[in-house]
């Protein structure tokens, strides 16, 4: 009878070694001035992921999320959160890896960089600013799509 321990594929293994803000930064340029003005903001998010192979099975993911907030053409602030964490990930296949470190990663990151974001608006004497959920699953999706189309290969 064969030992089906020597057989069999090891498991995936996903463990979260840290999670930190690698960079924090919060302008109001254009303050006092802008308290003054009727609060009808326009808001743009900007997010960006990247990822660093730090050692064998470890990686660096950093999760930048920007927030412009305009009034009356005026930026009342910007917010540009870094939020990164280093993980460890072996045994998936190269088409798994990718999704953990492009889309699972992210939406571990997001809530806490939210937080921030939400703190420093607060702060900084502006209303409540609540960034909505993303969906990271369907951006790497579209992402992954986009690069068939172009012939590229995946990037994380």
């Amino acid at each position: 009878m064969m030992d089906n321990d020597q057989t069999q594929k090891p498991q995936p293994e996903f463990a979260l070694q840290r999670i930190y803000i690698k960079d924090l930064s919060f302008e109001t340029p254009h303050s006092p001035d802008v308290f003054r003005l009727e609060w009808r903001p326009e808001t743009t998010l900007n997010l960006n992921n990247e990822v660093q192979k730090l050692a064998d099975d470890v990686y660096e993911v950093v999760l930048t999320i920007t927030v412009t907030t305009k009034v009356q053409d005026k930026t009342a602030y910007l917010v540009e959160v870094k939020q990164a964490a280093i993980i460890g990930a072996r045994g998936f296949s190269e088409p798994e890896l990718n999704h953990m470190l492009a889309a699972y990663t992210p939406n571990i990151l997001f809530p806490y960089a939210r937080e921030v974001v939400s703190d420093l608006v607060g702060k900084g004497s502006f209303p409540q600013m609540l960034l909505a959920p993303v969906n990271f699953d369907l951006l790497f999706a579209r992402h992954q799509a986009q690069m068939a189309e172009q012939g590229s290969p995946s990037l994380q």
